[in-house]
C-alpha cells in the first residue's frame, strides 16, 4: 500500500485494534468485547486493522460472533505508516505497585517507540525470580490497550529490565547517544534521543559513568512516574508527534 507520513482520516475517527495477520484478520477475545460491550460498535460499522509494524487496513465490524475469525470483512488495502525519526527511548526505574504500568501506558500514548525498564544500584522494587516473562506479558497487553486508543499502529518495545550500563554502547539495548536525567543536566532534546530516568534515591556515579550525557527536567525534583511522561512528552512534541 502507500506510505503514509500522518495519521490519515480512518485511523481518527474509527477504532484500532490489532491482528497478528492482517490478510487473515482475528480479533482477540478481549477485543473483541472491547468493541462491542465499551465502544457500543454497531454491525456495518468501520473498524482498523493494525499489525503492530506500521501497517494497517479498514474492515467492516460484523459483530461480536462466537469466535475470532469471520468477525470483519469488506477489508481495505493494506497501508503502511512511516516510522518517525529519530526513535525515542525512555528507560525508567522500575516503580512500587501499578506505577510502572502507569508509565508504560503514558509514555505509549504520547508516542515513545522503546520503553526500557531499568534494574538500577538504588532501586528498591525488583522483579521476583521467574516473573519476567509473565510481568512483561502484562505490560505488553498494556501497549497494545494504550495504542489503540490513542491510534498508534507502530507499537513500542517493552524491554525487560536491565542494568543502565546495558542501554546504550556496544550490544546494548539502542543504538546512539544515552542521556540520564540528573538534577542540574543540560537541555533535554533529540540530541540524545534515549533517557533514562532513575529511581527516588537517584543514579549513582558508577551509573552516570555509563552514559553520554545529563539532563535536567527542571528545578524540582519529580517522582519517577512524572519524570519519565516529562521526558517522553518533551521528545516526542520535538519530533512533532503529540497532538490531541
Amino acid at each position: 500500500g502507500d506510505p503514509v507520513a500522518l495519521r490519515p482520516d480512518e485511523l481518527r475517527r474509527a477504532p484500532l485494534v490489532f491482528v497478528d495477520d492482517l490478510d487473515v484478520p482475528e480479533v482477540s477475545d478481549g477485543d473483541r468485547h472491547h468493541l462491542h460491550r465499551v465502544l457500543r460498535l454497531r454491525a456495518g460499522e468501520e473498524v482498523c486493522l493494525g499489525d503492530g509494524r506500521g501497517q494497517w487496513r479498514t474492515a467492516v465490524w460484523k459483530g461480536p460472533g462466537v469466535g475470532g475469525a469471520g468477525l470483519v470483512g469488506d477489508l481495505g488495502g493494506v497501508h503502511r505508516m512511516v516510522r518517525a525519526t529519530p526513535e525515542i527511548t525512555v528507560g525508567v526505574a522500575l516503580a512500587k505497585g501499578s506505577r510502572t504500568e502507569w508509565m508504560v501506558q503514558k509514555l505509549t500514548e504520547v508516542g515513545v517507540d522503546r520503553i526500557v525498564l531499568l534494574a538500577t544500584d538504588r532501586g528498591v522494587v525488583r522483579w521476583p525470580a521467574g516473573e519476567e516473562s509473565r510481568r512483561l506479558g502484562r505490560l505488553e497487553a498494556v501497549v497494545r490497550a494504550a495504542a489503540s486508543q490513542s491510534r498508534r499502529v507502530w507499537l513500542p518495545g517493552v524491554v525487560a529490565p536491565v542494568a543502565v550500563a546495558a542501554v546504550g554502547g556496544p550490544g546494548g539495548v539502542v543504538q546512539g547517544p544515552v542521556a540520564a536525567c540528573e538534577p542540574g543536566g543540560g537541555p533535554l532534546s533529540l540530541a540524545h534521543p534515549t533517557v533514562l530516568v532513575g529511581p527516588e534515591g537517584g543514579f549513582t556515579e558508577r551509573e552516570l559513568g555509563a552514559v553520554d550525557a545529563q539532563v535536567g527536567l527542571g528545578q524540582g525534583i519529580l517522582r519517577v512516574e512524572t519524570a519519565a511522561l516529562a521526558a517522553g512528552v518533551l521528545l516526542a512534541t520535538q519530533r512533532g508527534q503529540v497532538t490531541t
